[in-house]
């Protein structure tokens, strides 16, 4: 499938909470019905996502003994160290094609920029295998299909995914990224034709804050049992 033809471009230099991170992503889902939006984003404190049918108590199992912040995902996938990251947003509205895909070729469409943009910075990577799989709940610990590895068989890049009646919502991480900004700009002119700067208006944060309070901050999101 061709590239995106337009993306709205957010590059979020604001570090934020794992909840306010969190809830930012599923507002721009629910409030987008236009175009692709991609956002890159930064954590306030040092932070541990863990995917939305995994648990509080098996992510702090992994990081005992370390002052961390943990935020439960609206995504799937494992537990995410945030402290070592490059941390993106992909959100897709209903109307595109690509929100129609199934979730493995979706994967394997945005990944493959992914990795496209970390060998133009001289990180050598390729995709994994259809067939690979494991139960780590550590995200980087082993890959799954279409992650992105090392030639060595490293992780470097995993993602998680939610799909809803407003489209499409990929939460990606990347490690090991030797230059940042140039990564980033070689990874949007990978994915999209037309990169359109763009930011969320008061409403939109206004609204991202209030899911924050009612959803993402509360105990029982943490403790929540899916």
């Amino acid at each position: 499938m061709d590239n995106l033809t337009d993306a709205f471009i957010w590059s979020d230099t604001k570090p934020r909470s794992g909840s306010a991170n969190m809830a930012i992503d599923q507002t721009l889902l629910e409030n987008n019905n236009q175009l692709p939006t991609i956002r890159f984003y930064q954590w306030i404190k040092p932070t541990i996502s863990f995917g939305y049918f995994e648990s509080l108590a098996r992510a702090k199992s992994l990081f005992r003994n370390q002052d961390l912040s943990f935020i439960r995902r609206w995504t799937g996938g494992g537990i995410v160290d945030h402290r070592i990251d490059i941390t993106y947003t992909i959100i897709i509205p209903r109307i595109h094609p690509w929100s129609q895909l199934r979730g493995a070729e979706s994967y394997r469409i945005i990944h493959s920029a992914v990795a496209s943009a970390l060998n133009s910075n001289d990180t050598p990577c390729k995709l994994t295998p259809v067939n690979s799989y494991n139960n780590s709940p550590a995200c980087f610990a082993n890959p799954v299909a279409h992650d992105i590895i090392t030639p060595s068989g490293k992780k470097l890049a995993g993602a998680g995914q939610k799909r809803s009646r407003h489209g499409l919502l990929h939460q990606g991480s990347v490690i090991n990224v030797k230059n940042p900004l140039i990564w980033q700009q070689a990874f949007i002119n990978a994915i999209t034709n037309n990169p359109i700067k763009w930011e969320p208006n008061t409403k939109l944060h206004e609204t991202a804050t209030a899911l924050e309070n009612s959803r993402y901050s509360t105990p029982e999101w943490a403790l929540k049992k899916p």
